[in-house]
């Protein structure tokens, strides 16, 4: 009898645990959530602040009829004012930052958009999802239109302060742009990226400096491979918005041979696979024909009725353009190589990789004229 008690009293006590245990996750849902929303208001109500902040200091400014010297003086004894009072936070560059976020931010130069911030009418329209330090690594971007792209970018896909400045630092707009015309280019800052086709999906080169890999250090191609996974993240990033892990060294068997793709992601909104293959050489033939059996396979065996088809994607060190072309044919639709670097791009790396691709596209235009004669 008195070991029924306690068999009661023990599965009374598991109960209440687990009663306490829910009651416990539905609280601090509750109580996380709150502090979210409060401190989304926090973030809205200071970009207001400082917006505003940097309004007066420049009507201030005028007033003194654009004198440096007196702009410098008036913000030197500004933020001593004001840190007397606040302690924090109201440095002379935190000032002077508000001061370019007015400059930069002003209503008529927020693409003619309607204020959201609300409460003051003549405050532009600035995104909800970003945070005053989000707009503070926006202020480094001196392009007004490329300023614009990492906004837009940022806003949609929630990138953090440091993803935000990663992009920025590997020139992601650049790198997008460089395979467009004009008119894509003016799409690409009013938008973002759109993705229509594969080859919206694939940048070059891709930048891997996340790795830690100093230059000109080689890693085989099983250490490449074991460092993205490492970094899978990072690399996701990098690859950009649409991309979802699959498998690691896929098995494909027929024949009574296994052969095996490095890297197999599904692309939700191409609604594909992407196959990766990893290269630590140029670009060979070899390559492409082993990617073409890779995307044959996955069309054939794996793809569902539903999936368009697949993309493969082989990352080496150096292209070969006309090789690929003549190797691929009509499957340059669906078989793409990009080259890939460990150390973040600088603008003249990005310059002569632009002027290389102009080099190109003019050598074939010139070549298909001739051959129309």
């Amino acid at each position: 009898m008195l070991k029924d008690k306690e068999l009661s009293g023990q599965k009374n006590e598991i109960v209440g645990t687990k009663s306490v245990d829910m009651l416990y996750g539905k609280i601090t849902s509750h109580i996380d959530g709150a502090r979210k929303s409060i401190q989304k208001t926090v973030d809205t109500e200071m970009i207001k602040a400082y917006w505003l902040i940097g309004r007066d200091i420049i009507q201030e400014e005028q007033s003194g009829q654009f004198r440096a010297e007196y702009g410098k003086s008036i913000i030197k004894q500004l933020s001593q004012k004001l840190q007397q009072r606040y302690k924090r936070g109201f440095s002379v560059q935190t000032l002077e930052k508000a001061r370019k976020f007015y400059v930069l931010y002003q209503q008529d130069t927020i693409n003619g958009k309607s204020p959201t911030l609300s409460g003051i009418s003549e405050i532009p329209a600035l995104s909800l999802n970003l945070s005053w330090s989000h707009y503070v690594e926006l202020m480094t971007v001196k392009r007004d239109e490329v300023r614009d792209f990492y906004a837009l970018e940022a806003s949609q896909n929630k990138w953090t302060v440091r993803e935000l400045r990663r992009q920025i630092d590997s020139f992601l707009y650049d790198r997008l742009a460089k395979a467009k015309d004009k008119h894509q280019v003016l799409q690409l800052a009013r938008k973002g990226q759109e993705i229509n086709n594969p080859e919206d999906a694939v940048k070059e080169p891709l930048v891997l400096e996340f790795l830690g890999v100093p230059e000109p250090h080689k890693l085989s191609e099983t250490k490449l491979e074991s460092a993205l996974i490492n970094n899978l993240q990072n690399f996701l990033l990098e690859l950009g918005k649409g991309f979802s892990f699959v498998a690691r060294q896929k098995r494909l068997s027929f024949d009574n041979s296994h052969f095996y793709a490095d890297l197999v992601f599904y692309h939700v909104i191409l609604k594909c696979y992407i196959i990766i293959d990893l290269k630590t050489h140029e670009l060979t033939h070899a390559d492409l024909g082993q990617m073409q059996l890779y995307v044959n396979y996955f069309d054939m065996e794996i793809k569902q009725h539903d999936d368009n088809p697949t993309i493969g994607l082989v990352l080496c060190t150096e292209k070969r353009e006309e090789m690929a072309k003549y190797m691929l044919g009509e499957k340059a639709k669906q078989i793409f190589a990009s080259t890939y670097q460990f150390h973040l791009p600088t603008e003249k790396e990005l310059e002569q990789e632009l002027k290389r691709e102009i080099k190109a596209i003019e050598h074939d235009l010139a070549k298909e004229k001739k051959d129309g004669e």
